[in-house]
């Protein structure tokens, strides 16, 4: 994936996660840091795999707009 999209879109998926709810926000990271979901979202968002960014993007958008 080219440099200016990853950064792209792991800023956009940190704007929209800021819209969920605390819940939505701990789901997420039970989803993509199941690890470790202690850590900020940011940092969640940051230790993403570029593979699974688009996808995740997709998940918090039909999230935020109910």
């Amino acid at each position: 994936m080219n440099k200016t999209v990853e950064i792209f879109l792991r800023k956009d998926l940190k704007a929209k996660l800021f819209e969920c709810t605390p819940q939505q926000q701990h789901l997420f990271k039970r989803m993509y840091s199941h690890q470790n979901i202690e850590l900020p979202i940011e940092d969640v968002v940051d230790q993403m795999p570029v593979n699974k960014l688009d996808h995740a993007l997709t998940q918090v958008e039909n999230t935020t707009r109910r």
